[in-house]
């Protein structure tokens, strides 16, 4: 389906059938694919930065990951990060992308780094947007994925969904409602349990150019020296939390466009 130049893609990502859709806007290569967070849609949040003057002008696929946004919620599917890194990269090789610049928020930044690691060859440079490198605790009462995680699955089911509902917030609620409650559940323990090696061990050894993206007013991030060390491009972006492309479209465009221009080590 097309609407002007954007157009809604759709393609088969597991055996069963699931399906993988995004919204594309045609351009140069390389291709750059936005991924975003938990219980987000790309669509949504990438949208206005995507067609920045500053960003414009690549090809550009906006894509929602299995159980999320405009793409199918099986039930059946595990949610780990590597099995969302692998259905993505089937997108993108139904998709025709190689070497893409990947701009990818939070769980998605998370899914960035496995998507790098497993396939590497459909990866050329990852923006990292304020996402968790490490392994967190569970935490009874908050509004992201660890208060997801202090629920079991059957719990959350039965309607512990309803009082994250209410926790999170009218925002965060109209793009996480469309995603599939065992997708969400699934999605935020795995994240909250992360990887092995974890997503900071996988980072540190890429050897592609690489950005960290996060808010100015959290500080400093841990171990931000290891990962310079390593050729990882740390970027505190002013006035914004933690949706930084929402918060403050501007300073991240511009953080976005320097980190795409930089060449990066060899």
């Amino acid at each position: 389906m097309t609407t002007g130049e954007q157009t809604l893609r759709t393609t088969t990502v597991t055996a069963d059938g699931d399906q993988i859709r995004w919204v594309e806007l045609p351009g140069q290569e390389p291709s750059r694919v936005y991924v975003h967070g938990l219980g987000a849609t790309s669509p949504a949040y990438f949208a206005e930065v995507a067609v920045h003057p500053l960003l414009r002008g690549h090809r550009s696929l906006l894509i929602d990951l299995l159980g999320h946004g405009i793409s199918d919620r099986p039930t059946g599917f595990d949610y780990t990060l590597e099995s969302d890194a692998d259905a993505l990269a089937a997108a993108l090789v139904s998709a025709g992308v190689s070497d893409a610049e990947l701009i990818a928020h939070s769980m998605g930044g998370s899914v960035a780094i496995v998507l790098a690691s497993r396939h590497p060859h459909l990866v050329s440079r990852p923006v990292l947007v304020d996402l968790n490198l490490d392994p967190i605790p569970h935490a009874p009462g908050s509004s992201g994925s660890s208060g997801i995680t202090a629920y079991s699955e059957q719990e959350f089911l039965a309607g512990g969904w309803e009082e994250v509902r209410d926790r999170v917030g009218p925002h965060w609620w109209s793009t996480m409602r469309l995603a599939g409650r065992e997708a969400l559940h699934r999605s935020a323990t795995h994240l909250v349990r992360g990887t092995v090696p974890t997503m900071r061990e996988l980072l540190l050894e890429l050897k592609i150019p690489r950005t960290y993206l996060l808010p100015e007013a959290d500080g400093p991030l841990p171990g931000t020296d290891a990962l310079t060390e390593a050729g990882v491009s740390v970027v505190r972006v002013p006035d914004c939390g933690h949706n930084i492309m929402l918060d403050n479209p501007q300073a991240f465009v511009r953080a976005t466009a320097a980190a795409l221009a930089d060449p990066g080590r060899p």
